[in-house]
């Protein structure tokens, strides 16, 4: 099996391969001498977890090119062939956004599937990732495939595997199809069926209109006051930059058919390019991704600048400021500012139901749980990852004992409407909208808005810091620090006391006088440290990236005392670290 051979033996594997792309093989000839970086290219096999696979385009088993898009399909294909053939029937949904090679990576994902007789559904051109989650579900196939890497640099792309709920994969069905892709020997063997030989079979149809408006007819339910819109849809202006991803594709649309005629999109960056020409990274919680919408919304004096990144499953936003500059909120700030209003206007309108429940992470801002409960609604906590939210969503629908509202994590992912189940920008992008037409007319900002929420909740600010351990020592410092970790449980954090530290992995809560309870949730290797004043601290390895990430939630009573517990915290961190 490759995955038992030296990198080297994988390596003369490729380079003696007859049929080798001739992208590939000309990469290979480029890098004959260049030993460490094709040894980071063939030492192991690109990670298929949970969450897909993601990774930097080019030759080799550790890299994003059509030979691991082969595998991880084949993969999926043998499962589904596992489950029978109804199932094999009911087909994939395949979607893709603005990165390079992600239309072929798509045709390479349906030609592996059309070997194994399983029909591939295929968007027309680039779409947005909650729309092939919309597309499972109104298709009713039994999984979808999204191509995209995300907010990642121009260099990577990805590999993310949907349910036939349209949330991603849950852990029991996604650690099959694993087993499965794991136990391919050799990616460059796969069959695959022509690109001819697809069409001819009756086994690939293309989707486009069709699926774009019945899911822009529910996008329309977002809305919740639609006089308020109607009021305030010229008054209120805001720049929308879908920074050359997808966004573009549906979110001037969805605007337009919400009512807002205020929108300006930015010109430079309305164009879909896997490069990325304007930008360093497209990534809307980075204010360098601002640079061109700010510049137009100080041209247009634009009351709230939004950014989606290049699938459209994250949005992030830039307020004005008392002095008229802008600010990029955190994403945590958005979800509490997006909350905040939902419940506020469903209340007013006396549509909110005793039994709403909204969701996020465990590692999502407190203070969107203190907004819950002033309304008297349940906040109920998951694991990091969109699908244990999509899976409380179906539960709910199963069980009828919760109506879901709102659901987010503080990675700038927001869901308001569960006819997608997975993180949703045009839906947020949207709301967002409505928000700010919301305070537009009381003569008010976002960051106003923001700002009474802190008054009335107090003030919570967080910060993740995100360690990046790449190549083959990567992994295994990942692993040593997480078992350092639990070995010594910290007993404070900056001078402030831990009352429990949550092991996720054990799924364990232990107390400060020694009492330990259960947790109930999914198996994760995550580490939670709550403090006596109601602050908190987590790690957790990234899922998808070769990183480790501490998270810091703060509360305090001013803006101040909360900004210094967060460098205090950051510090006793970056000992651990150490």
């Amino acid at each position: 099996m490759i995955s038992k051979m030296t990198w080297k033996n994988t390596y003369e594997t490729w380079k003696n391969h007859k049929t080798l792309e001739d992208n590939l093989k000309a990469e290979l000839n480029e890098l004959a001498n260049n030993e460490a970086v094709l040894e980071d290219a063939f030492y192991a096999p690109l990670e298929f977890g949970t969450a897909g696979m993601r990774g930097v385009l080019g030759v080799g088993i550790n890299r994003m090119n059509i030979y691991t898009i082969r595998q991880a399909t084949e993969g999926l294909a043998s499962f589904m062939d596992s489950l029978g053939e109804e199932t094999k029937k009911r087909g994939v949904a395949i979607a893709y956004d603005s990165r390079h090679q992600s239309p072929e990576f798509a045709m390479e994902a349906a030609k592996t599937l059309g070997k194994h007789g399983i029909p591939a559904f295929v968007f027309e051109s680039l779409r947005p990732t909650p729309e092939l989650s919309f597309a499972v579900r109104e298709l009713k196939t039994y999984a979808g495939i999204m191509i995209t890497a995300s907010h990642n640099p121009a260099e990577y792309n990805g590999y993310k595997v949907y349910g036939e709920d349209g949330g991603q994969m849950p852990p029991k069905e996604a650690d099959a199809l694993t087993t499965f892709v794991r136990e391919i020997d050799n990616s460059l063997e796969i069959e695959v069926l022509s690109e001819t030989e697809l069409k001819n079979s009756g086994l690939l149809t293309i989707l486009g209109e069709d699926i774009d408006a019945p899911y822009l007819e529910l996008v329309k339910t977002v809305t919740v006051n639609p006089e308020l819109v109607k009021e305030m849809s010229k008054e209120m202006k805001l720049v929308f930059t879908p920074l050359h991803g997808t966004g573009q594709m549906l979110g001037e649309r969805a605007l337009k058919n919400a009512g807002f005629e205020g929108i300006t999109v930015v010109p430079e960056q309305a164009i879909p390019d896997p490069s990325f020409p304007t930008i360093k990274s497209p990534n809307p919680e980075e204010h360098s991704a601002f640079e061109y919408a700010i510049r137009l919304g100080e041209k247009e004096g634009a009351d709230v600048l939004v950014a989606t990144d290049p699938d459209a499953d994250r949005l992030g936003i830039a307020v004005k400021m008392p002095a008229g500059n802008y600010e990029v909120l955190s994403g945590n700030q958005i979800a509490s500012l997006m909350l905040h209003y939902l419940l506020t206007a469903q209340k007013e309108a006396g549509t909110l139901p005793t039994n709403g429940t909204v969701l996020k992470s465990i590692v999502s801002s407190e203070l969107a749980t203190k907004i819950a409960e002033s309304f008297e609604i349940k906040m109920i906590n998951v694991l990091t990852g969109f699908k244990f939210i999509a899976e409380k969503i179906k539960q709910y629908e199963e069980d009828h004992s919760q109506i879901f509202l709102f659901g987010f994590e503080e990675s700038y992912g927001y869901l308001v409407k569960p006819f997608v189940r997975d993180k949703d920008a045009i839906q947020a992008l949207v709301l967002v909208a409505e928000v700010a037409a919301f305070y537009k007319k009381q003569g008010k900002t976002m960051y106003d808005g923001l700002q009474e929420i802190y008054q009335t909740y107090g003030y919570f600010e967080e910060k993740t810091i995100s360690v990046t351990m790449a190549g083959i020592e990567g992994t295994a410092k990942i692993q040593d620090l997480m078992t350092k970790c639990r070995a010594e449980v910290p007993k404070e954090f900056a001078g402030i006391s831990v009352v429990s530290s949550e092991d996720f992995g054990n799924q364990t809560r232990t107390f400060q006088d020694g009492r330990v309870e259960p947790i109930d949730m999914p198996t994760s290797n995550v580490l939670k440290y709550q403090l006596e004043d109601g602050s908190w601290i987590a790690i957790r390895p990234s899922g998808t990236e070769p990183k480790i990430k501490f998270y810091i939630g703060a509360v305090a009573d001013t803006a101040e005392k909360v900004a210094n517990k967060v460098a205090d915290f950051e510090a006793s961190i970056q000992a651990i670290i150490a």
